[in-house]
């Protein structure tokens, strides 16, 4: 499982308490009727969340956290001589008043009030939309889908966003996660003209050819009859496997190239016109899709896939698709992105009439 990337890798206390603390308080609510992997993630979020509380002075909190995760395994090594150290902190007197955490200042993120909240809750739809909004079933003329329509839900219509019901069977999932599994390594951003690690974006990813498996093969096919788009290469990347463990997350982002400059230009085939994306497992907690400036919030829904156009009609980029992935706050979240761009989608979603659409 991702380790706690806010505490270890950004020093952001602030955050990663109050996420941390509401993971272990759902793991003692729901004590009692736990999985067999729950007492290992709640054993994870207590050690993360005694760290967070050792490194911002709160000492005490920290033993108290200690021992409640000695109580679960008491033969940790680590966390005995974790106990020992805070109990000498404290009988020494050594250590100093403990100030209030604040949360840090981000230069990056102008939009962190808004992505808090909607973490936080599910964001609602503009009064006028919601007549439009619904669930049929879908062939989008595809013969692929007329013996078995896909099940769609209309989430938002501006910007366009749709949610696909079941679009991926338990087995077809684990397939992808177990090919994706022994390549997983720390995900990356784009940064100017090259790609980078970055804070705000800590999970895993692999990538996976449509050779990689038959049910590779056939996902794709699927993807193609109900996007109605052109999938076949160069003019969509591989399918980018993600996985995001306790705390993992994605800060509001684009994802469109935002500069001519940018990598995904390298593929000679024009910017990312949509993206769809499909969540392979459930999570405890956490990881809702937030589009921030559609004040949209999307609970992760497994087997489901989520579509959405990513530039309008005219070749621009749409700013409402301004989007994160929240934080977990139990268990592990699975995705898979398939990223699809503008060249070979000239006839199949053409530019409109009016040259601002």
């Amino acid at each position: 499982m991702m380790r706690m990337g806010v505490a270890y890798d950004t020093g952001d206390y602030y955050h990663s308490i109050a996420w941390l603390e509401e993971a272990v308080g759902l793991f003692r609510l729901s004590y009692g009727s736990w999985n067999p992997e729950d007492r290992s993630s709640l054993e994870d979020a207590l050690d993360h969340l005694a760290f967070s509380y050792f490194m911002a002075g709160n000492i005490s909190h920290a033993l108290s956290l200690s021992r409640e995760f000695l109580h679960y395994d008491p033969s940790n090594r680590r966390v005995v001589r974790n106990v020992a150290k805070y109990e000498k902190l404290l009988e020494t007197g050594t250590v100093t008043s403990v100030e209030p955490l604040r949360r840090p200042n981000s230069t990056r993120l102008q939009n962190r009030d808004a992505y808090e909240e909607l973490c936080q809750r599910p964001g609602g739809q503009a009064l006028e939309h919601l007549p439009q909004l619904g669930c049929s079933y879908e062939t989008n003329g595809s013969p692929y889908l007329l013996l078995q329509p896909a099940k769609k839900e209309m989430v938002q219509i501006r910007p366009y966003v749709a949610l696909y019901h079941d679009f991926i069977s338990d087995a077809e999932a684990e397939t992808i996660k177990g090919l994706a599994g022994p390549w997983l390594q720390r995900s990356v951003v784009a940064s100017g003209e090259k790609q980078q690690k970055a804070d705000y974006r800590i999970s895993k990813s692999a990538w996976l050819k449509d050779t990689a498996h038959p049910v590779v093969q056939t996902l794709e096919k699927r993807m193609a009859a109900i996007t109605g788009l052109d999938l076949r290469p160069p003019y969509a990347e591989y399918l980018q496997v993600v996985n995001y463990g306790l705390g993992g997350h994605y800060e509001p982002h684009f994802d469109h190239a935002t500069s001519r400059k940018s990598p995904l230009y390298r593929m000679k085939s024009g910017n990312r016109i949509a993206t769809l994306m499909i969540y392979l497992s459930a999570v405890g907690a956490g990881g809702s899709t937030a589009f921030v400036h559609a004040n949209l919030s999307v609970p992760v829904l497994k087997n489901a896939a989520l579509f959405w156009w990513n530039l309008r009609r005219n070749g621009d980029g749409d700013g409402d698709t301004l989007h994160a992935g929240c934080p977990v706050l139990a268990g592990d979240k699975w995705v898979a992105n398939k990223w699809i761009h503008e060249h070979g989608q000239e006839f199949r979603r053409p530019c409109g009439i009016d040259p601002q659409d």
